[in-house]
């Protein structure tokens, strides 16, 4: 017990070589550590804060681009819209204009076929009218040369010279 209890009471000696001790330690630390650490801790401290300051100014031009981003996507995609709009206008009117000049044509192509089916219809009508007049002035003729005796006569004879006839 009795070396337990001089380790629980300290000597005065003891307290004063333990106090020079730790004040000179405490006094050569703050000379060469503390001082030193300390300026590490600010300047780590101070570049935290500008790569902080720096990060957020970064952040900032990144939203601006991207507002600046979307704004130019925006703008392309009602000029894109513009454009396919434009070119909607333009196949609409080449479209129109196509089915006007073919509904043109084809009315003057059926109106020239007309006229050129009325023209050879009266060609035809003419030629047959010619010829039937030829035949008949022919028949005449044929009828005038040969004097028959009975109406009978004539009529059988006309119509043999019409079995003959034979239209081209």
């Amino acid at each position: 017990m009795l070396i337990l209890s001089s380790l629980l009471t300290p000597d005065l000696g003891l307290i004063f070589w333990t106090t020079l001790i730790f004040l000179v330690l405490w006094f050569l630390l703050g000379r060469t550590a503390w001082n030193p650490i300390a300026n590490a801790l600010k300047e780590r401290e101070t570049s935290i804060d500008t790569a902080l300051k720096q990060a957020e100014i970064a952040r900032q031009e990144m939203a601006q681009l991207k507002a600046g981003h979307e704004q130019l996507l925006n703008e392309a995609k009602e000029e894109r819209a513009k454009i396919l709009k434009e070119a909607k206008d333009i196949k609409d009117e080449i479209i129109s204009e196509a089915r006007e000049n073919a509904r043109k044509e084809y009315d003057q192509i059926v109106a020239s076929a007309s006229a050129e089916i009325y023209n050879q219809k009266m060609a035809a009508i003419t030629d047959v009218k010619n010829q039937i007049g030829l035949h008949a002035i022919g028949l005449a003729k044929k009828v005038l040369a040969r004097e028959l005796d009975t109406p009978q006569e004539h009529q059988a004879f006309v119509a043999d010279e019409l079995k003959k006839i034979t239209l081209n």
